[in-house]
C-alpha cells in the first residue's frame, strides 16, 4: 500500500512525485509512455530545440548586416536538426528518471485505470496487470492533440504536433490550421526550414490569447519571416489531390483553396480522460474535463487532478504548481493557493511573445478602468545594437492606484522578461515602484522601467 499514487508522468505528476517523496510520502509513479509527458517528449522542449535551429538559420541568413561575409549559402541538415532534438530530450528524460530513482519514486510503466478510489489496475506493454493500491490517488494524464471532424489527424496528410516533431524529410508547403503557442512556433520553424507555409486562424487575429496590438505586431513579423496569415477563416474540408491535399477555407477573402504537401492541425487540445475508470468510480466530469475544489480534489475522498485535466491552464509550469501544491496540501502544509491571474505565457517564435495577467481588451470587457503604457524597442540601445528593433513592452496599470494588472511583450528574448513582470504582479507592484527599479543598460529588460516610467 502506497501513500499516493500519480497516474501519468507529466511535469505535473512526476513534480508531484518527486514533492511528495522528499515530504516523506511513499509514492508510486504510474506512466504508460516515457516519463516527462507531452512536454518533454512531444512538446515544449523538443520544440524549443528544432526553434533554436530556426534561430540560428535566422542570424546566418542576416549575418551581412553584422559585417560577416559568408563564403556559401547556409544549408539544413534535416535529419540532425531532428536528430539533435531527440537526443536533447533523451537526456532530460534519463535526468527525470535519476531523480525520481534518487528520492525513492517507485515507477511503474503501463496503463492504469482505476478500479477504486483507493486502487489502480496497471496493464504493462506484455498484456499483465497489476494491482497498485494507495491511500491517495492523483490523476495527472495531461492531454493530447484535438481532431476535429471535419479534417481529423490521419498522421499521414494531416498531422498534429506529435508527428510534426518526428517527420522524416521537409515538404514543399505546409498549411497550419490554428494560430495558438504551437501553430505559430510550427509555422515559424518550418518556414525558416524553407517550406512555403500558410497559417490559419479562425478568429480575427493570430495568437488570439494575446493581447490585440502584440498580435498584430506577430502578425507582421510573421509575414516578414514568409509566412502566409489567413484570419477570420475556416477550414472546410482537406481532399487528397496526387502526393498531396487541397485545404478548402472559407475565408472574409471569400472561398479559398490551398495546396499542400502537409496539414497540421494545431486547433488545440482534449484532456486523457477517457479509459481511465471516472465513470466506474463516480468521479463528475464538465466539458471534458475533471471537476475538483480549490484543493484539488474530486468528488470522490482520497481522488485528486491536477495539470491539462482539469479547468486551468494547460501549460507545463501550471500543472507543476498544482502538483507541488497539491501534494502539500494532502500533507497540511499552509500552502497559498495558486494565482491564476499570474500565469505567465510564451511564444518562442522571432520575435518572441510573453504575457502574463490582463489585457487591454480584457480590461475593457470587465469595465476596468486603466492606464496603458508603453516602450518600443525602437528606442533601445540593446535593441538597436542586436538589431532586433521589432518589438514593445506593453503595461497595463489600474488607473487609481497604478497596480500592475498585466504585461504584454512582443521582440527579441522578452519570454526571459516574464521573472519579473510576473513577481511585480504577484507582489501587486505599482508603476512608481518599478520605475524606480535600477534596471541594468544597455538591456531589453531596461524597456519595463520605460513603460513604468511614462505614468509613474
Amino acid at each position: 500500500m502506497y501513500d499516493i499514487v500519480i497516474l501519468g508522468a507529466g511535469p505535473g505528476g512526476y513534480e508531484a512525485a518527486l514533492r511528495a517523496a522528499h515530504l516523506g510520502f511513499k509514492v508510486a509513479l504510474i506512466e504508460r509512455e516515457a516519463v516527462g509527458g507531452t512536454c518533454l517528449n512531444c512538446g515544449c522542449i523538443p520544440t524549443k530545440t528544432l526553434l533554436k535551429s530556426a534561430h540560428v538559420m535566422h542570424s546566418v541568413q542576416h549575418a551581412a548586416e553584422f559585417g560577416i561575409a559568408l563564403s556559401a549559402a547556409p544549408s539544413i541538415d534535416f535529419g540532425k536538426v531532428m536528430a539533435r532534438s531527440q537526443e536533447v530530450v533523451q537526456t532530460l528524460r534519463k535526468g527525470i528518471h535519476f531523480l525520481l530513482q534518487k528520492q525513492g519514486v517507485t515507477q511503474i510503466a503501463g496503463t492504469g485505470k482505476l478500479v477504486s478510489p483507493t486502487a489502480v489496475q496497471v496493464q504493462a506493454t506484455d498484456g499483465s496487470t497489476q494491482l497498485v493500491e494507495a491511500q491517495r490517488i492523483i490523476i495527472a494524464t495531461g492531454a493530447r492533440p484535438r481532431s476535429i471532424p471535419a479534417f481529423p489527424i490521419d498522421e499521414k496528410t494531416v498531422i498534429s504536433s506529435r508527428q510534426a516533431l518526428n517527420i522524416s524529410e521537409l515538404p514543399s508547403t505546409m498549411v497550419v490550421i490554428g494560430s495558438g503557442a504551437i501553430g505559430c512556433e510550427m509555422a515559424y520553424f518550418y518556414a525558416a526550414m524553407g517550406v512555403q507555409v500558410t497559417l490559419v486562424e479562425a478568429l480575427p487575429n493570430i495568437a488570439p490569447l494575446c493581447d490585440v496590438e502584440v498580435s498584430r505586431q506577430l502578425d507582421r513579423s510573421l509575414r516578414k519571416a514568409g509566412i502566409n496569415t489567413i484570419t477570420a477563416a475556416q477550414v472546410q474540408r482537406i481532399s487528397p489531390e496526387g502526393a498531396g491535399c487541397s485545404v478548402y477555407v472559407a475565408s472574409k477573402k471569400g472561398d479559398l483553396v490551398l495546396p499542400a504537401d502537409l496539414v497540421l492541425s494545431a486547433v488545440g487540445i482534449q484532456a486523457n480522460i477517457d479509459g481511465i475508470g471516472l465513470e466506474e468510480i463516480g468521479i463528475i466530469t464538465e466539458r471534458g474535463k475533471i471537476k475538483v475544489d480549490s484543493n484539488y480534489c474530486t468528488n470522490i475522498a482520497g481522488v485528486l487532478a491536477i495539470g491539462d485535466v482539469i479547468e486551468t491552464p494547460a501549460l507545463a509550469h501550471v500543472a507543476t504548481a498544482e502538483g507541488v501544491l497539491c501534494v502539500e496540501r494532502i500533507a497540511g502544509l499552509p500552502a497559498p493557493d495558486i494565482n491564476y491571474n499570474a500565469i505567465p505565457s510564451c511564444i518562442y517564435t522571432t520575435p518572441e511573445v510573453a504575457w502574463v495577467g490582463l489585457t487591454e481588451e480584457a480590461a475593457a470587457q470587465k469595465g476596468t478602468a486603466i492606464k496603458v503604457a508603453k516602450a518600443s524597442y525602437l528606442a533601445s540601445g540593446k535593441a538597436n545594437s542586436s538589431g532586433a528593433r521589432d518589438g514593445f513592452v506593453k503595461l497595463i496599470f489600474a488607473a487609481d492606484t497604478l497596480q500592475l494588472l498585466g504585461a504584454h511583450c512582443i521582440g527579441e528574448h522578452v519570454t526571459e522578461l516574464l521573472g519579473e513582470l510576473t513577481l511585480a504582479l504577484t507582489l501587486r507592484t505599482t508603476a512608481s515602484q518599478i520605475a524606480q527599479t535600477i534596471h541594468a543598460h544597455p538591456t531589453m529588460y531596461e524597456a519595463i522601467r520605460e513603460a513604468a516610467a511614462s505614468v509613474a
